[in-house]
């Protein structure tokens, strides 16, 4: 007989979605596996039938010793290579060694109940995962997002983060027990769904077709001062965001850290750059923490965090940054920079605003020995007052801008 490939077979929303190859391919299994739910549905065919749970590597420990001849079918919801248990036993097994028989996934199903393409929804899988960033980075894109839940991200738990993060104004359509008898859904407000129950297994798809809030102010780069909660004036000039921003060079998918964030303006402009990336904000007053974090719920950024810290503390603590924004720092910015570099990859980008003379050498001087490329510029800005009959200018404080650009490791 020759070698048999190990099935990977998905059940869709229940039997009822299962064709008569996929039965056939069930029924000449020499060994049947699956969940205990799913092995219930074949209870009268006569093969081996072994219940596995959600241990992957017992899983794959499993799958691993089987003869090569013998037949072997796995169970899967849905389609098995959304979210699902395919992909890693692909992975781990071989293409030769597997065959794929997808089926209708949960998500398919949930955008035919409410008519709605989805070729460029974004899919997120918060089932048994503690981080959150994927679906951050998900709503940048300001589309339908789709998000598979479980019992502790439920959406209840999900409308809580919208509301935390200012997006009240969404809509959400709820999926409880797709494919079963008691199949429900309906279309609810994230202050509603944040005080609702809802039945498992359960799915959502957030509205992404409803656009800003008719109050809502639209965030762009270089929004006025008067936009941002700020404390005594520590706010980079709308100008000046904007010329940092095209120096750190961002990109979709980036993560980009800003430290000594002040009102976090740079950062919740740069988020509109970073679509499906991240923003993590530090700083050290827990005051300005609480302002940065209300610009970002008003101006419905969702890809952006704030912590509070006082620099360079905590940075080993801070996910790999691709880009960082030094804006604040005061006697310890050298050192400050020096800590940050470190943890640059070859590539990346680093930029840091001073006014301060005292700042500028050592600086350059830190970042010329981590082998960075550097550039300096000085920006002064002029803005227009009215006079009587008139207008003037007011000079601001010039603002030197160091950018610079990795190319080597830096030594620990």
């Amino acid at each position: 007989m020759g070698k048999e490939k190990i099935v990977v077979l998905g059940l869709g929303l229940s039997p009822d979605d299962l064709t008569p190859a996929h039965l056939e391919t069930i029924r000449s299994a020499d060994l049947l596996l699956g969940g205990r739910r799913h092995l219930g549905f074949f209870e009268a065919l006569p093969m081996e039938k072994r219940t596995i749970s959600g241990d992957l590597e017992e899983i794959l420990t499993l799958l691993r010793g089987q003869p090569p001849e013998r037949r072997v079918v796995v169970l899967a919801s849905g389609d098995p290579l959304l979210f699902g248990i395919g992909g890693p036993i692909v992975r781990e097994l071989g293409l030769d060694r597997v065959r794929i028989v997808p089926n209708i996934s949960s998500i398919a199903a949930a955008f035919a109940r409410i008519g709605r393409p989805w070729q460029a929804a974004t899919l997120v899988s918060l089932h048994g995962r503690d981080d959150t960033a994927p679906l951050a980075a998900a709503m940048t894109s300001r589309i339908p997002v789709a998000v598979l839940t479980d019992y502790r991200h439920s959406p209840a738990w999900l409308a809580a983060w919208l509301l935390e993060k200012g997006g009240g104004h969404l809509r959400m359509a709820v999926f409880e027990r797709l494919g079963l008898s008691s199949e429900t859904y309906g279309w609810y407000s994230p202050d509603q769904a944040a005080v609702s129950a809802f039945g498992d297994p359960n799915l959502v798809v957030i509205d992404g077709q409803c656009g800003q809030a008719a109050s809502r102010l639209e965030l762009r780069i270089g929004l006025a001062n008067e936009a941002y909660a700020h404390a005594n004036g520590l706010i980079t000039k709308p100008e000046v965001r904007a010329v940092v921003l095209a120096k750190l060079a961002l990109a979709p998918g980036l993560t980009l850290w800003d430290l000594g964030a002040g009102s976090g303006a740079v950062g919740i402009e740069a988020s509109l750059l970073l679509v499906g990336g991240r923003v993590v904000a530090v700083e050290q007053h827990r005051e300005r923490v609480a302002l940065i974090r209300g610009n970002a719920r008003r101006l419905g950024v969702y890809n952006h965090e704030t912590l509070q810290a006082r620099l360079p503390e905590g940075l080993e603590a801070l996910p790999h940054p691709d880009r960082i924004f030094i804006g604040g720092g005061g006697r310890d910015l050298p050192q400050i920079v020096l800590d940050a570099a470190r943890r640059l990859e070859p590539g990346g980008m680093i930029v840091i605003n001073t006014i301060l003379i005292d700042n500028l050498g050592p600086v350059l001087g830190t970042l010329e020995d981590c082998g960075f490329a550097v550039e300096v510029i000085q920006m002064q800005i002029n803005r227009s007052r009215s006079m009587p009959w008139s207008r003037r200018m007011a000079a601001e404080n010039p603002v030197w801008v160091i950018s610079g650009s990795k190319e080597q490791k830096v030594a620990s």
